[in-house]
């Protein structure tokens, strides 16, 4: 991989070969998240946004030469990447808005964004050769791993909150994972799977663990700028937990930077839920996040539920270096965000992926978002997902089935009464 130059810590800011270190930088404990720094000049030579437009590979290997992967790697046969931006001219109407668009990354195989990471996780397994992968979650994650593992039959034990939503939970075992469901929070599965990944020599695809998670988040946002034509966004709305989403996107925007493919850095706003806002109120209240020590976690939506978001120092970078800002939302306001944002523009999300659009809705009632700029807002995880809390989400605003005889006479009363 010689188009990697090093990976460098982002606390010490110390610098290490490749395959000098496998995860973190042991100066910090499990806290040395590291950073993948690339050759640019090196990788200009070998991709360009004209030589993408003749390729027909649809999935984030179109981005192969920008990922730290060998350009021959064996790649999961499931298609991961290339999910639609849909433009959405009624809710950006009704927020007095111009341009916004949806991208719809409940369109991945395992239906939530984290395909993106857990596809360049299996590459990345086989590469050492690993038994068995494995990783600690709210759900998502894990499912999106199982699958991926399912796909090259890569044995892997996932680590989730026995509280985690039933759907999840039955993906887990339909691909033939093995599960651990921890009695406690997802701080709790993250330090357990750290602790028996280390004793049995696991690979480890955590994330604000393993660097290379956030490369495989990226490609978002390539996806996103290509499908504007390269006339990057103004801003990026993204529903923050762990943080290694957010700090995926803004990883990828500064790949294109330095390519010269884009030529302005969108702002990234990220929103969290109010009962889990740790990052919301780091930024606001300017906290040294390192010291801060963990809050609360409780929300109805569970991907972003984290006390102590493991990758915050990517998760703060990603709103201070682009001007953007955090935004917190209520429970109430996500499940509102639900059918607001299906019946909008069709995208059926479940409540931690509601919650960028949530954000939005509260971004332009404060004035954090100017009416003539062009906003996407990014979908993480598909509706089916959680659908207690769909169905939570449409009775609260008072929308029920009707429950009819099979006769005409029964429909035509319902709707001569609508």
């Amino acid at each position: 991989m010689d188009h990697i130059k090093h990976l460098k810590c982002l606390i010490c800011g110390k610098e290490y070969a490749p395959d000098e270190i496998e995860y973190i930088c042991p100066d910090h404990g499990n806290e040395g998240i590291v950073d993948v720094c690339y050759d640019y000049e090196l990788i200009g030579k070998r991709i360009s946004r004209e030589s993408l437009a003749q390729n027909p590979d649809t999935t984030i290997w179109r981005y192969k030469a920008l990922l730290p992967v060998e350009a021959d790697a064996p790649v999961p046969p499931l298609t991961v990447g290339g999910t639609p931006l849909y433009q959405a001219d009624r809710l950006a109407a009704g927020l007095g808005l111009k341009y916004v668009w949806v991208k719809d990354d409940g369109r991945l195989p395992t239906a939530s964004f984290k395909d993106r990471a857990s596809a360049v996780a299996v590459v990345k397994a086989q590469e050492k050769g690993a038994d068995i992968i494995t990783t600690a979650s709210t759900g998502n994650a894990a499912a999106a791993l199982a699958g991926l593992c399912a796909s090259i039959e890569q044995p892997n034990v996932i680590f989730v909150p026995e509280a985690a939503p039933q759907a999840k939970i039955a993906q887990l075992l339909v691909f033939g994972s093995t599960v651990m469901l921890v009695k406690g929070t997802y701080d709790d599965a993250f330090e357990l799977c750290l602790e028996t990944a280390a004793e049995y020599g696991w690979y480890n695809r955590n994330t604000a663990y393993n660097p290379y998670m956030t490369e495989g988040k990226k490609t978002a946002v390539y996806e996103i700028c290509e499908q504007l034509g390269w006339n990057a966004p103004d801003v990026i709305f993204v529903s923050v937990g762990d943080g290694c989403i957010i700090g995926g996107l803004h990883k990828g925007l500064k790949d294109l930077l330095a390519l010269g493919w884009i030529d302005k850095m969108p702002r990234i706003i990220g929103v969290q839920a109010a009962g889990s806002s740790y990052m919301y109120q780091a930024w606001k209240n300017n906290e040294d996040i390192l010291t801060k020590p963990p809050g609360p976690s409780a929300t109805v939506a569970d991907s972003i539920s984290a006390g102590l978001p493991r990758d915050r120092i990517k998760a703060l970078a990603a709103v201070t270096e682009t001007n953007g800002a955090y935004v917190s939302v209520t429970d109430d306001e996500i499940l509102e965000a639900v059918p607001a944002l299906a019946r909008g523009c069709g995208v059926f999300a479940e409540p931690a992926g509601a919650a960028a659009y949530a954000g939005l809705v509260k971004a332009a009632a404060q004035g954090l978002v100017n009416p003539n700029e062009r906003i996407v807002v990014l979908n993480t995880g598909n509706g089916l997902k959680d659908v207690a809390s769909a169905m939570k989400a449409v009775e609260m605003g008072g929308k029920r089935p009707f429950h009819i005889e099979p006769t005409l006479e029964e429909v035509k009363k319902i709707i001569g009464n609508a």
